[in-house]
Parts: C-alpha cells; structure tokens; sequence
C-alpha cells in the first residue's frame, strides 16, 4: 500500500442481490490506492463489509460468483414459524465453514454492522461479539429471515432504521467517508437479462419453489396493458424500499459523506444474487464513474517554493 494512500471510512448500504456492487466498488479503492480503515453496514452492506475486513472478500466473492438460481433455492431453509420465511441458519452456516468467524474485536480495522431492536425499535450498533452473529442480525429482513437474539435484544434488519449508517463512522480520523447507496434513481435498462432456466426438479425444489415464487417479481399484463401483477413480497420490498428512501434522506441531513456512490436501485431483484459478476461489475463501473472523475476534477498540486 502506498504512503501516501488516502485513507476512508466506508459506508455500505442495505438491497439485497444489489449489495454485490458493493464488492466491486471495494476492488476498485483497493487498486487505486484507497486505504479502508473502517466500515459500517446494514443488511448485504453488513455482510459484505465484514467479509471485507475478516480479509476473506475474495473468497466470498468467487463462491457467489459461480451461484446458479438453483445454488440460491437450495440456500434457503423454510420455517413453520410466523415471525419469518426464512430461517437463515443455513446460509450462515455455508459462509461460517467457508470465511470462518472471529470477534469483532479481532478484526483489523473498524467495523460496525447496523441492526434494529424489535421491541423498542433502537438503532443498534453491534461492534463486538462474533462477526456472523452480527451480520445475520443486521441482515433479518422483516417477513424473508426471522428476527434474531443477540444477548438479551430480538434484532432485525439495520435498514429498517438506518439503510446508509453514516452515523457510525463519525469519529473516524479517515481523509475521506464513501457511501455506496443501493437506492439511487431507477435508469432506463438498455437490455434484460433473461432468468436462469430452474434446475432438474427435486424434493427439496418442490418443497422451496412455492417460497422463491413470491420473491420473484411479476410478469407483464397482456394486451390490455395492465401492469406487471405482484405479490405479496413484491408489495413488501418496494414498500420498504420506498421507507428507506425517505429515512436514508432524513439521516444524510445530519451526516453527509464525502462521496456517494449510487447504485440504481432497479439494477437486480431483491433475490437475484445469480447476477452476482454483474452486479460487481456495475459497482466498480460506478466507483470509476464518481472517484475517477473526482481525482481528474483535483487541482494538481503546486511546486516547492524555491529557498
């Protein structure tokens, strides 16, 4: 790493499959001479930040680079229960045998992952204690993962109170904080992106494919132009989409980043992380975009003066 490197506090926002961009842009600031010496996250910010720091990004970024739609169904562990969809114990448990897990403490830079007591509806700012632990917490989407204990608190999803958590990295002694935020303005797509054909069917298939239908997104009306039918999570996601617009805006009045890298939110679904490289590469896309023009924009700097 350079001297001269510039140091940065790295906000990491909540979106679900969109959150792989988040990789993208971190390889972008590591190979131009960015030193991050801290990270804050909610939800698949959360996720990604503290594989980064737990220096394993790189092995977690090839595993989900080669997930297929039917690595992702067979991913998910269903639940009887009534305060979730989705367990989320056997994601988990993939990541924790193929990353490992320590204490926050441990880790080599300053992390934070962002999450929400249920009952009193707190933002919590989980700084020790093992890294998985706080990462599924930050990451209990309402309705899809069920609620997780953390010592005494019921922990939910971080972006339910803070998507973009600038707070916490306030007291950094950093040159710069860079915000990825997974919410920016929808953009006209110049092309789409067929689904993956599903897998041969299975046991296991019949019993999750019900579940995963209701995280797709519908499909377009026929001739009478009515528009694409949702159901039920689709209502859900663009609800809480449009609730973290709103409380993202609120909290950047307060703490603004130096940059904010913007990712459009109709980039991927909520569940595609199958376009894993794509998404990747549209984070360092848009890193390139903000930081590069931002460096050229950089008066150059003055000779000494002559003793």
């Amino acid at each position: 790493m350079p001297t001269n490197s510039t140091t940065v506090s790295l906000v990491l926002g909540s979106g679900g499959a969109r959150g792989l961009a988040h990789i993208g842009v971190i390889r972008w600031l590591l190979e131009n001479g960015y030193e991050i010496r801290s990270i804050a996250g909610s939800s698949m910010g959360a996720l990604v930040g503290g594989i980064h720091a737990y220096q394993k990004l790189e092995v977690y970024a090839q595993w989900v680079s080669a997930l297929e739609r039917a690595h992702v169904l067979r991913l998910v562990d269903p639940t009887l229960g009534r305060d979730g969809l989705i367990k989320g114990d056997r994601i988990i448990g993939v990541l924790r045998e193929m990353i490992g897990d320590c204490h926050i403490e441990d880790l080599p830079l300053a992390y934070t992952a962002v999450a929400t007591d249920l009952e009193t509806g707190e933002e919590v700012w989980l700084r020790e204690g093992r890294l998985f632990d706080a990462i599924r917490a930050s990451m209990a989407t309402p309705l899809v993962f069920t609620p997780f204990r953390h010592g005494e608190r019921q922990l939910l999803d971080g972006a339910l109170v803070n998507p973009l958590p600038v707070a916490a990295t306030v007291d950094d002694r950093t040159d710069l904080t860079i915000a990825v935020n997974l919410n920016g303005p929808p953009e006209p797509r110049t092309r789409q992106r067929p689904e993956p054909a599903p897998a041969e069917d299975s046991g296991g298939r019949r019993r999750i494919g019900p579940l995963i239908g209701k995280l797709r997104r519908g499909q377009p009306g026929g001739e009478s132009g009515e528009k694409s039918r949702r159901g039920l999570l689709d209502v859900a996601f663009l609800s809480m989409q449009t609730m973290h617009d709103t409380i993202t805006k609120l909290k950047l009045t307060a703490h603004a980043p130096d940059v904010t890298i913007a990712i459009p939110r109709d980039a991927c679904g909520f569940h595609e992380f199958w376009r894993a490289q794509e998404m990747i590469d549209l984070g360092r896309e848009r890193a390139e975009r903000v930081l590069g023009a931002r460096a050229e924009e950089r008066p150059p700097l003055s000779p000494p003066a002559a003793c």
